[in-house]
């Protein structure tokens, strides 16, 4: 098997950059055909790394990839799933490359997509290449690659109930999470929820002249303003009525236990290039940043931002919302109550209108398991230590629909690291995450089929 990867690794990592080169943006319809030309892309691989009936399933959105492989229906079966679909690369003028064409320097692959998610799933598609070719599967194995995870997989539920039996396995095995260092190997036992939300305050039925109305109309943009630092008290806890309800906090051994993961406070800063964290009064940053709700705004407009000046009082005012959430919180819960409340305190010479997006709900995975368990035995012994349990901040919506359709746990499998800059200009992956990925994987098949006999 390392003979073989050893042999392929320059192959595998000239067919990711060509994977990176495709600007495959879900949420942007104007690379529609870029993302479909990824679906291509995927389909062509999956059938070359030796998997039968590599097909596009249309959707109402981006096509769904998929391709399996069963070496003995006695044997236990590994759903793979991943995501083609990428983030919007703007601000273009902030990336030191061109994001679209992958550039490697400092041994880092610096492009979009090339952590979240193209170099984490395209790990598995050349690991089970690796094993078809030498030892051949120990595991029946079907790979789910969809294009609209980044826009909240709005169309993969319907795909996932009109084809249940063809899903059907024994694990969901995905990587899409991190590690807390490439020294210190880790396994992520939860993720967050998601409430995404766009506002918009209205003033006056056109912009006004500042000079002729200002002071004597309410400013859209200076409303929203203060709506939204009304959202957040002293102790940096959420001001809606209700939001902590069902919050399910961890006791204080669950919390010692998450503090043993290694953290080192200052290199937070350093790596961000801050003074200091903030955030929710008695917790740690791990635990704010993976235990605890979050309400971030993440973006923001309204009046005139050209060169120069415009002396105007704006018409509009807008912001994009998005309500990180823990277990036992809702989605559609936390919408109601923030649309309640965000109307609520507007103030009378404005109107208020809140749109939801998407959403999707936390998820957590037992650590004991017999999938937790293999994945565990597969870090150690490419690492040669067991990895760390751990929460992980992000979301990935479509895990918690996986329970409730298949009857399945997901085991986020993934290789990552907090500094890759998902999501922002200069995204980046490892060549040493990549690699070790593949070399990872198969570990995970080996000790699962031994595990399920």
């Amino acid at each position: 098997m390392n003979n073989y990867l050893e042999t392929n690794k320059q192959r595998f990592l000239d067919e990711l950059l060509d994977l990176l080169r495709i600007p495959s943006v879900s949420a942007d319809s104007k690379f529609k055909d870029e993302v479909r030309r990824a679906a291509e892309f995927v389909r062509d691989k999956l059938t070359a790394a030796g998997l039968d009936d590599a097909t596009l399933f249309e959707t109402l959105g981006h096509p769904v990839v998929y391709a399996e492989k069963i070496v003995d229906p006695a044997k236990p079966t590994v759903l793979v799933y991943g995501h083609y679909d990428v983030q919007p690369a703007d601000p273009y003028e902030l990336w030191d490359t061109p994001p679209f064409e992958p550039t490697i320097r400092n041994e880092r692959i610096y492009a979009r997509g090339a952590c979240d998610d193209k170099g984490q799933f395209y790990m598995h598609i050349k690991a089970i290449e690796a094993m078809m070719a030498t030892d051949g599967l120990p595991c029946n194995v079907k790979v789910m690659i969809e294009g609209e995870e980044e826009v909240g997989s709005d169309h993969l539920g319907t795909f996932v109930v009109e084809h249940r039996d063809m899903l059907k396995a024994d694990v969901i095995l995905i990587s899409d999470t991190s590690i807390i260092s490439n020294e210190t190997p880790s396994l992520e036992t939860g993720l967050r929820g998601l409430s995404y939300v766009e506002v918009q305050v209205t003033g006056a039925n056109r912009d006004l002249h500042s000079g002729v109305y200002g002071g004597g109309v309410a400013n859209p943009i200076n409303v929203l303003c203060d709506m939204i630092a009304s959202l957040h008290d002293e102790n940096g806890r959420i001001t809606i009525p209700g939001f902590y309800d069902n919050v399910m906090d961890l006791s204080e051994d669950e919390r010692a236990e998450l503090a043993k993961a290694p953290f080192d406070l200052n290199e937070y800063k350093r790596d961000l290039a801050i003074n200091d964290v903030a955030g929710e009064k008695g917790y740690s940053t791990t635990e704010r940043t993976s235990i605890r709700p979050t309400l971030d705004v993440n973006g923001i407009w309204g009046g005139y931002t050209g060169e120069g000046a415009k002396t105007v009082l704006p018409s509009k005012a807008s912001a994009k919302i998005s309500m990180r959430l823990v277990p036992n919180q809702t989605p559609d819960e936390i919408t109601e109550l923030f649309t309640r409340h965000f109307t609520a305190i507007a103030p009378s010479g404005v109107t208020v209108r809140v749109t939801p997006h998407h959403g999707g709900m936390p998820y957590v995975t037992p650590v004991d398991s017999i999938e937790f368990e293999a994945a565990s035995k597969a870090f150690e012994d490419a690492w040669g230590k067991k990895p760390v349990p751990t929460r992980g901040g992000g979301s990935i919506p479509i895990t918690a629909l996986f329970e409730k359709e298949l009857g399945i746990k997901s085991i986020l499998m993934g290789f990552g690291l907090d500094s890759d800059a998902l999501h922002s200009p200069n995204e980046s992956y490892g060549l040493f995450n990549f690699y070790k990925g593949i070399e990872t994987i198969p570990y995970f098949y080996k000790h699962y089929a031994e595990l399920k006999q």
